[in-house]
């Protein structure tokens, strides 16, 4: 039996998966947010709880929401104090006495969507979230790709490329980022920049639900905006295409329900590739929410 758990800021959530990765059992407890015993106390519980109901000893992957950092396996979890700094799954490893694989949730996102069915054919898919912020992950053959110091798929911290400043103007604003640097594409891109990108352009602070429902009915602030928003997103997803060549790219988070994009963005992003590339498939996620716990449940059956 596969668990994946899905560790956040609320709850942490597991789901217990058999080996044709269907559902057997999930669970949902809430996140000790400043005590890493009481944490790992938690993780124990439910980990119990899923062999005695299975009658196994499961394999265990956890998706973090953060990054290892380091070679003492230390992680760095900015809005989850509990696990800052702390070797969670050198821990882990010793209280189930079981072999522990952990990654960012984002990339638990892209492992989980790779292993679709009728995605499994494609050796390269990157997937992108376009939620609060941006990130992603990179799948190979059906393994995700974590990199040196585990940040492979922190897409959103690349720096605006020239073509979405010429798009935005010289004087757009280089938007601080809280990873303490400026101008990173995640401030435009994702759904929180999209929303600032209107609140800057027109002076008006309105949530992507409501410019979204502006822009079917043809108002023209939101027309010009939701233009000018696919272009600066064509120029960035240009650059990862460039970078990574995926035969699938998977759209998840907030913006991902906006359908247009599936119009908009293959039209667009042929100006931002070289005249050889063809582009690769692009579809909504297919798990959604549900992704998390099967994607880091994944990290043991993809490796077998």
């Amino acid at each position: 039996m596969y668990y994946g758990f899905d560790l956040g800021g609320s709850k942490i959530e597991v789901g217990v998966f058999d080996a044709d990765m269907r559902s057997v059992w999930q669970k949902r407890v809430p996140t000790p947010r400043n005590d890493y015993d009481a944490l790992l106390s938690a993780f124990v519980a439910l980990t119990q709880e899923a062999d005695a109901l299975t009658g196994k000893l499961g394999t265990v992957g956890v998706g973090i929401p953060g990054m290892r950092g380091g070679d003492d396996g230390a992680l760095f979890t900015a809005n989850l104090p509990a696990t800052m700094g702390k070797p969670l799954q050198v821990d882990l490893q010793r209280l189930l006495q079981r072999d522990v694989r952990m990654t960012n949730d984002a990339n638990c996102f892209a492992l989980s969507e790779a292993w679709e069915g009728e995605f499994r054919q494609y050796p390269v898919v990157l997937g992108l979230i376009l939620g609060t912020g941006v990130g992603g992950g990179l799948v190979i053959n059906g393994e995700v790709i974590d990199g040196r110091n585990g940040i492979t798929g922190e897409f959103g911290h690349f720096r605006l490329p020239v073509d979405a400043l010429d798009i935005m103007g010289e004087g757009i604003p280089r938007v601080k980022c809280g990873c303490g640097q400026s101008g990173c594409i995640e401030n435009y891109i994702s759904g929180r920049g999209f929303e600032w990108l209107y609140a800057h352009t027109y002076g008006e602070n309105l949530n992507a639900v409501t410019i979204i429902r502006h822009y079917r009915a043809g108002e023209a602030n939101a027309l010009a905006h939701v233009d000018r928003y696919m272009s600066v997103l064509a120029a960035c997803v240009g650059n990862l295409l460039t970078m990574f060549d995926p035969h699938l790219l998977v759209l998840g988070g907030g913006l991902s329900n906006f359908d247009e994009i599936y119009q908009f963005l293959p039209a667009r992003l042929p100006e931002y590739l070289l005249p050889v590339a063809r582009l690769p498939r692009i579809e909504k996620a297919r798990y959604g929410d549900a992704g998390g716990v099967r994607g880091a449940a994944l990290l043991h059956f993809s490796a077998q």
